[in-house]
């Protein structure tokens, strides 16, 4: 739940989650709203934000890194890839070729995987690391996710993939720089 108030001196954004609370604000307004919230609830100040939801939160001088070392670290413990080997690409080559792309749908001469192998809670594991701090796996993950309802080995081969790269880049996150000029940065591939 998301409450929001705002005034002319500035602004207030309360968070709550079970029985968390993150409170955004500007420096007139935290003060208002940390005394009113002590005078209504039995509460404790905590100070800033280092863990929300799955989310770790580092400050830094140059702005705030938020990353999912932890959840990642236990999520390769789940599936038995904690000491896979690394990888430094987050998918395996495709080719123009559609019969020889490893991400082509099932074809009829392939078994399905079967309930025993969890792919998808691994697809689930990797969405959820992809939809908040790792873009970087996001495209590679939704072509695998489309292949959830009859999953076959090549597809769990592209998944060990996935888990063996973030291995080596468990410790990746989002920066937010604290830069006061607003720079806008565009990369492409062509």
């Amino acid at each position: 739940m998301c409450f929001y108030k705002k005034n002319i001196s500035g602004f207030v954004i309360i968070v709550v989650y079970v029985d968390d609370l993150n409170i955004i604000e500007t420096t007139k307004e935290i003060k208002e709203a940390r005394e009113h919230l002590k005078k209504e609830f039995e509460m404790k100040d905590l100070g800033k934000t280092r863990f929300f939801l799955g989310l770790q939160i580092e400050y830094t001088k140059n702005g705030i890194l938020v990353h999912q070392s932890n959840y990642t670290e236990r999520v390769l413990k789940r599936f038995n890839m904690e000491n896979a080997n690394p990888l430094s690409t987050s998918m395996m080559g495709r080719t123009l070729n559609v019969e020889k792309d490893p991400f082509r749908p099932k074809e009829d001469n392939e078994r399905d995987l079967g309930y025993e192998v969890p792919y998808l809670s691994d697809i689930g594991a990797l969405m959820y690391l992809a939809n908040y701090t790792r873009p970087d796996i996001a495209f590679t993950v939704n072509i695998l996710a489309r292949s959830s309802l009859c999953p076959i080995k090549r597809h769990w081969k592209e998944i060990k993939h996935i888990f063996r790269y973030i291995r080596g880049t468990y410790d990746l996150g989002l920066f937010y720089s604290n830069n006061t000029k607003p720079v806008l940065l565009g990369y492409a591939d062509a």
